[in-house]
C-alpha cells in the first residue's frame, strides 16, 4: 500500500472543502495540498444545485438574522460575488435575480418596515415595496386564482440589481480549476473514502483509505455530517450529537415568480422558512421549498449511512432531554409533524399548496409537482451538555492539527469566510504565512457600505405605507362598527399610495 505526503489534507470536496483548498493555495505559502473525496466528483451531495436553494444569503432578506449577524454574513457573501465577477463567471455560476422578504398581515408588515429602517444603512440598495409596486414586480404574490387582490396588507423589502443566485457545484469546480494555476502541489483524489484518521508515529496524521494511506501535517474535515462522525472516532466532540434534517422541494414548469420570494422566518424554528426561487438548472422555473424532515441517515439519496447516523447521534439521556425540549415547543412539534406529511404522496401536494399560497395566493395544484431527487441533508448539531440544538455552523478546533466543520445553511454562502477563518488557524499551527492583505484586496469590500442619498426617499415611502395601512384599518373599523363591511372595500383593500 502506497503513501502520499501533504502539508494539508482536506476531507470532502464540497463547496467548503474546495473553498478552503483554494484559499490555502492562493493566499498562503503552503506548498502541498490534497482533497480526498469519497464520491465520483466535486460537490455531489449538499453543494449540488438540486440539493439547495442556490441562494447567496447576504443577511438582507433573512428575517431571522440580527444586524450583527447580517453584517458578518454580508462580508462573506460579497466574497462569493467578488470571486465570481473577478473570474468572469456571470450568468454561468452566479446570477442576478430580484429578491425580497414578503410580509403578509399587519404584524409581519410592521416587522418588515421596522427591519428596513434598522437594516437600510448596512444594505443601502434595499428597497421597500407596497402592494401597488408588488403588482409590477411580482404580480403572483398579489392576485388570487380569480384575479382578485389578496385581502391582507402585504409589503416586500428587497432588491432588483444584486447578485443573488449561485450554482455552488460549478463554483466548487472553479475553485479546483484555479488551484491548478497556482504554484503549489495539489491533488484531488476521487472515489476515495477516508475510513479513519490516526496520529502518525512521526508527525501529523495518517488518513486511512481502502486504496492507500495519506500523511498530513494538518487535516481539515469538511464532510458535512460525517465530519462529526470522524471527530467522534478520534475522541473529539463527544459532547455533540448530529440530527440530520433533510429538505425537499416542489417544482413548477413555468416562471411563476420573477425572483426570489422569502416568507418570514419563525424565530422559534431552527429551519428555513418556505420560499420560492428561480432554479438556474431549470431555465428559471420556480422551485418552492424547502420542507424539513428528520432522517436517520447522514446522506440523502445514497445507500447506507444509517449506522453512521446512530453512531454520530450518540443516543443517551442528554439526547432524549434535548429532543424533548425541542418537541415541547408547539411551533416546532407542529412544524415537524406537518413536514413529515409533506413526504406522503398525494396528501403532500394538498398540504403544501395550502402553505405555498401564502406566497402565491393563486397557486393551483396543476402548477407544481413534488421534485423527486431534489434536496439534501443538513447536519443540525445537538449540544448534549446544554441539552439543546445549536443553531448555525459548528466547528471543532482541536488545537492539535485538526479541524472538523459541520456547515448547515448558510455554509455555502460562508465558504470563503469560513476558509479565511480556518486558514488563519492552519497557518498559525504550521508556522506558515497567510497574506491577509492579498485576500482582502481580491475578495472583500470592507465591513459596511456608505449610506447613499436615495435611502431618505425610501424611508419616506415607509411612512407613507404605514399611514395608508392606518387609513385602511380606520375605514374598516368605521364601516364595521357603524354600517357593516363595505363591499367595495373588500373588493379593493389595497394600500394604494395617493
Amino acid at each position: 500500500m502506497t503513501a502520499k505526503n501533504f502539508e494539508v489534507v482536506i476531507v470532502g470536496a464540497g463547496i467548503s472543502g474546495c473553498a478552503l483548498a483554494y484559499t490555502l493555495a492562493r493566499y498562503t505559502d503552503i506548498k502541498s495540498i490534497a482533497i480526498i473525496e469519497k464520491y465520483e466528483g466535486v460537490s455531489t451531495l449538499n453543494s449540488k444545485g438540486t440539493s439547495n436553494s442556490q441562494t447567496i444569503h447576504a443577511g438582507d432578506i433573512e428575517t431571522n438574522y440580527t444586524l450583527e449577524k447580517a453584517a458578518i454574513t454580508k462580508r462573506t457573501a460579497k466574497m462569493i460575488e467578488r470571486y465570481c465577477l473577478g473570474h468572469g463567471l456571470q450568468n454561468d455560476v452566479i446570477y442576478s435575480h430580484q429578491k425580497m422578504a414578503l410580509g403578509v398581515g399587519e404584524k409581519e408588515v410592521e416587522f418588515l418596515l421596522h427591519r428596513y429602517e434598522e437594516f437600510h444603512q448596512l444594505f443601502p440598495y434595499m428597497e421597500v415595496w407596497d402592494k401597488e409596486k408588488l403588482k409590477e414586480l411580482e404580480p403572483r404574490v398579489v392576485y388570487d386564482e380569480k384575479g382578485n387582490e389578496r385581502p391582507e396588507d402585504i409589503v416586500g423589502i428587497g432588491s432588483r440589481d444584486q447578485w443573488t443566485t449561485v450554482d455552488f457545484a460549478k463554483l466548487s469546480q472553479s475553485f479546483i480549476d484555479e488551484i491548478k494555476k497556482e504554484d503549489v502541489k495539489f491533488e484531488l483524489f476521487l472515489n476515495t473514502e477516508v475510513k479513519d484518521i490516526q496520529r502518525s508515529g512521526k508527525r501529523g496524521y495518517v488518513l486511512k483509505t481502502p486504496k492507500e494511506n495519506f500523511y498530513a501535517d494538518f487535516v481539515a474535515t469538511d464532510a458535512g455530517a460525517h465530519s462529526l462522525f470522524l471527530a467522534h472516532r478520534m475522541g473529539f466532540g463527544l459532547e455533540l450529537g448530529c440530527l440530520p434534517v433533510a429538505g425537499s422541494f416542489y417544482m413548477t414548469e413555468q416562471k411563476l415568480l420573477n425572483g426570489k420570494v422569502y416568507m418570514m422566518q419563525n424565530p422559534k424554528l431552527p429551519f428555513a422558512a418556505l420560499h420560492g426561487d428561480p432554479d438556474v438548472l431549470a431555465d428559471g422555473n420556480t422551485r418552492f421549498g424547502p420542507t424539513a424532515l428528520i432522517l436517520p441517515k447522514l446522506e440523502r439519496f445514497k445507500p447506507g449511512t444509517y449506522m453512521d447516523f446512530f453512531k454520530t447521534l450518540r443516543f443517551d439521556t442528554d439526547i432524549v432531554t434535548a429532543l424533548w425540549k425541542l418537541l415541547k415547543e408547539s411551533d416546532i412539534r407542529n412544524y415537524l409533524f406537518t413536514n413529515f406529511l409533506y413526504e406522503i404522496p398525494v396528501l403532500n401536494k394538498y398540504l403544501f399548496l395550502r402553505a405555498a399560497k401564502k406566497i402565491v395566493p393563486g397557486l393551483k395544484m396543476n402548477e407544481f409537482e413534488y421534485a423527486k431527487g431534489f434536496g439534501g441533508v443538513r447536519p443540525q448539531v445537538l449540544d448534549k451538555e446544554k441539552q439543546k440544538l445549536m443553531l448555525g455552523e459548528a466547528s471543532i478546533f482541536t488545537g492539535e492539527g485538526l479541524i472538523f466543520n459541520m456547515t448547515p445553511s448558510p455554509g455555502a454562502t460562508s465558504c470563503l469566510g469560513n476558509a479565511e477563518r480556518d486558514v488563519k488557524y492552519i497557518c498559525k499551527y504550521l508556522g506558515k504565512e497567510f497574506n491577509q492583505q492579498h485576500f482582502n484586496d481580491e475578495l472583500t469590500e470592507g465591513e459596511y457600505c456608505v449610506l447613499p442619498e436615495p435611502v431618505a426617499s425610501q424611508k419616506a415611502m415607509v411612512n407613507l405605507i404605514r399611514a395608508e395601512i392606518a387609513r385602511t384599518q380606520e375605514k374598516y373599523m368605521d364601516n364595521t362598527i357603524h354600517n357593516g363591511p363595505n363591499k367595495e372595500f373588500w373588493d379593493n383593500p389595497s394600500s394604494k399610495l395617493k
